[in-house]
């Protein structure tokens, strides 16, 4: 699974691949894009058409000389113009209507499928891609995507429809004047391509210091701490007062093309319209054209340059949502490296949809058989390693970092699959079953608690949704939850903060653990989950696991070896392969690995409290 590099799409051109993708997400409103569009060609219908009823106006009812009678129809020539007032009135209202909701629901549904298949894709894809990309790809990309395809493809249509029907109006009138129009076209594409180049070199550069400086400030923020007692503030000032220097820079150089582009093309607009206006004048002169014809080819010269303006700077705009285009695609249509088969699909849903009515009960027995795993761009972690796990066993895993600890409760929980080798629950490949029906039986507590923005009743329920407040203040009374509850000022419904900030690290550990036990998992994880805890605490959590684990299969992350000492079964690791294994007593007794590991542990934890 690759990471996409944001430097990557410095230099992307356009993909109609990636374009015809996005485009099916804007057709699932098909009426509403079909009405846009209605309404944009309608609107140029109206722009071309309007300059000839003047033309009209001009040559029947203010030449010299003219017939009284000609007058005689100024009633129903009103009544097209009050028409063609109102029909701009209703076109306009409509395509602004349809582009705004074009945008709206495009924007959602570009996140909305971008967002369900980041709930698919397994740890994997999370080690190698950042949180900010992901961020980024959610809210700019899609943002920007929504709005260039709305407003962008009306622009575009609007402005190829009406060039179109120009040349075809003017050609169709007077070929002579008309060649002014075409004679200039070559030039105007020219300066259009050139600025459109240059500042589309100048926004890139813009983007890429953008995305560095996002940066900066996102290390600034989040290790203030660190730089205040490293003393590195002046140099994190000066380096981030060289990328804003860098960015103004650059963003003054696309200010200056952008600033050029427009008075470029109105010098070449205004050469237009004098060279129409001057030959024009002899033509009327010499009674070869009327006066309102003139009128209509400088008002139709003036017009013709405001779409190609339009059009280079929406061409200019689609190149560079060229780069948001190919990574939002990339995200929505990433494949999950660890999905169920069809057939577990049929039988027992998806995360979305789950068959619960299918789901067979889990016993708790656990077995490796013959496993071998490696993460991505990395070594071998597990080798034919073999392991049996009775269900209602407490295993506890030590070793030191990178012994494989977290690699086999991973496996276990199937964020990760075995690269080779088979993990049986209840005597069954895990495989052939889906992972939603794992997950549902499975409680997780971590070392360090996600806790949500809510209450600590909507906290706990996260665990199971359709849970009573009875049961919520049952498994808090379990694990010595209970009573700190009741001891805020809204008990249950009392705010826990943004990340649960509002509470001690050793409350949201309680919390977290009501949340895992509620749903009465037969497997339950244990990552560490006391080593970050005040002693008082610990004991309170030892007490409510003697009683919460039994008949549960647990497994048991930890560096504290005095939490483990009742386990049933304990597992010291090291590079991947288990060199002791007993109960706490037996490996005591062993004098070995462990025996050393809970030794220097128990010198200085008792050196600690003399100290």
């Amino acid at each position: 699974m690759e990471q996409f590099n944001e430097e990557d799409y410095s230099n992307t051109k356009a993909s109609l691949d990636t374009w015809k993708k996005i485009i099916k997400t804007v057709l699932i409103n098909r009426k509403q894009a079909f009405l846009m569009i209605t309404m944009i060609v309608l609107v140029a219908i109206l722009d071309v058409t309007y300059p000839l009823l003047n033309e009209y106006a001009i040559n029947h009812y203010f030449q010299q000389n003219q017939d009284m009678s000609n007058y005689d129809n100024v009633g129903f020539f009103i009544t097209i113009y009050i028409f063609i007032a109102i029909a701009y009135f209703i076109t306009v209202s409509g395509f602004l209507y349809f582009a705004g909701y074009i945008e709206t629901h495009t924007s959602y549904n570009l996140r909305k499928q971008a967002y369900e298949n980041l709930q698919k894709l397994p740890f994997s894809y999370f080690d190698l891609t950042p949180l900010g990309w992901i961020m980024a790809r959610m809210t700019s990309d899609s943002r920007k995507l929504a709005n260039i395809i709305s407003w962008g493809c009306i622009d575009l249509l609007w402005s190829a429809l009406t060039m179109m029907g120009i040349l075809i109006v003017v050609m169709i009138k007077n070929f002579k004047l008309a060649l002014i129009i075409i004679c200039l076209l070559p030039f105007l594409m020219f300066v259009s391509i050139y600025f459109r180049n240059k500042m589309l070199k100048s926004y890139r550069n813009v983007r890429k210091i953008n995305s560095q400086i996002t940066a900066s400030l996102n290390e600034g923020f989040m290790g203030s701490k660190t730089t205040k007692s490293l003393v590195i503030e002046e140099k994190n000032s000066n380096e981030f007062r060289g990328l804003v220097y860098n960015y103004r820079r650059n963003a003054l150089r696309s200010v200056l093309f952008s600033s050029l582009f427009g008075p470029c093309i109105f010098i070449l607009g205004y050469i237009g319209v004098a060279g129409t206006l001057y030959a024009g004048s002899f033509m009327v002169l010499d009674h070869a054209i009327q006066v309102g014809l003139l009128y209509v080819f400088i008002d139709y010269t003036i017009k013709f340059f405001d779409p190609v303006m339009s059009i280079s700077r929406i061409l200019a705009d689609f190149q560079q949502a060229q780069a948001s285009a190919e990574r939002i695609v990339s995200l929505i249509e990433t494949k999950p490296e660890i999905e169920d088969t069809k057939e577990v699909i049929a039988k027992y849903g998806t995360i979305f949809d789950m068959k619960k009515e299918n789901f067979e009960p889990i016993n708790g027995d656990i077995e490796f058989k013959n496993v071998s795993f490696k993460y991505n761009r990395g070594e071998t972690v597990l080798k034919d390693f073999n392991l049996k796990i009775k269900a209602g066993t407490s295993v506890a895993l030590v070793g030191h970092t990178g012994s494989g600890k977290s690699t086999i409760v991973n496996l276990v929980c199937r964020f990760y699959e075995p690269t080779s080798g088979e993990i049986l629950i209840d005597g069954r490949n895990y495989k052939e079953r889906s992972i939603s029906w794992l997950h549902s039986n499975l409680g997780y507590v971590l070392q360090s608690p996600q806790l949500f923005s809510g209450t600590i009743k909507d906290n706990i329920k996260y665990g199971k949704l359709d849970a009573t407040d009875e049961e919520v203040i049952a498994v808090c009374k379990m694990i010595n939850a209970h009573d700190f509850i009741m001891k805020m000022e809204k008990g249950y419904d009392s705010e826990v903060g943004e990340g649960g900030n509002k509470l001690s690290q050793g409350q949201r550990q309680l919390i977290s653990f009501a949340r895992a036990l509620i749903k009465d998992p037969r497997i339950i994880i244990l990552d560490e989950a006391t080593s970050s805890i005040d002693t008082q605490t610990e004991k309170m959590i030892q007490d409510a696991l003697k009683i919460s684990l039994k008949g549960r299969t647990s497994l048991m992350i930890a560096h504290r070896l005095s939490t483990v000492v009742d386990c049933d079964l304990i597992l010291v690791l090291k590079d991947g392969i288990i060199i002791e294994h007993g109960t706490h007593k037996e490996l005591l007794m062993q004098q070995g690995y462990y025996y050393s590991l809970y030794k220097n542990q128990f010198i200085k934890e008792n050196e600690s409290k003399i100290e």
